[in-house]
């Protein structure tokens, strides 16, 4: 099991590391060359960097995601294709993706982006918050738990 961040644009990345960590998971993050970064990691921590493009990062995850890995994106294209991988998929705001409710999801990402197209203007996300954060690493804490059992 992994731990698999959709990374670009991902408020939680320090949450998961953190998680990984201590759960002894190694963490992946696909991420646009655009976040490149020098910065030191550990060792279970390992970037895969893609080209700037709209679905680059997406298109890398589907390839690499192995059978129990736990991805975690904001994207519901890409857990629409991922929901059929025996893996589990996260939002950042704590919701599992699942088959049942993302023919909604992505319904309405498609009427939104429908409304947009045609000049009407629609709310983007609420900020994310510490309340955010910790809510979803109590989620993710639990999940990771009942897992590991």
């Amino acid at each position: 099991m992994r731990l698999v961040i959709d990374g670009d644009g991902s408020p939680v990345k320090d949450e998961v590391v953190e998680l990984g960590r201590k759960y002894d998971l190694p963490v992946l993050i696909v991420t646009s060359v655009d976040h490149f970064t020098t910065k030191e990691y550990p060792d279970f921590l390992t970037f895969i960097y893609v080209d700037k493009g709209a679905d680059g990062a997406d298109y890398r995850i589907v390839k690499e995601i192995k059978e129990n890995d736990m991805v975690i994106t904001q994207d519901y294209g890409l857990a629409s294709l991922l929901l059929g991988k025996k893996v589990r998929i996260f939002h950042h705001n704590g919701k599992e993706y699942l088959p049942e409710t993302i023919d909604s999801l992505l319904t309405q990402r498609y009427i939104g982006g429908q409304m947009r197209k045609a000049g009407k203007r629609t709310k983007g996300p609420k900020p994310f918050t510490k309340a955010d954060r910790e809510h979803f690493t109590k989620i993710l804490t639990k999940v990771l738990e009942e897992s590991i059992k």
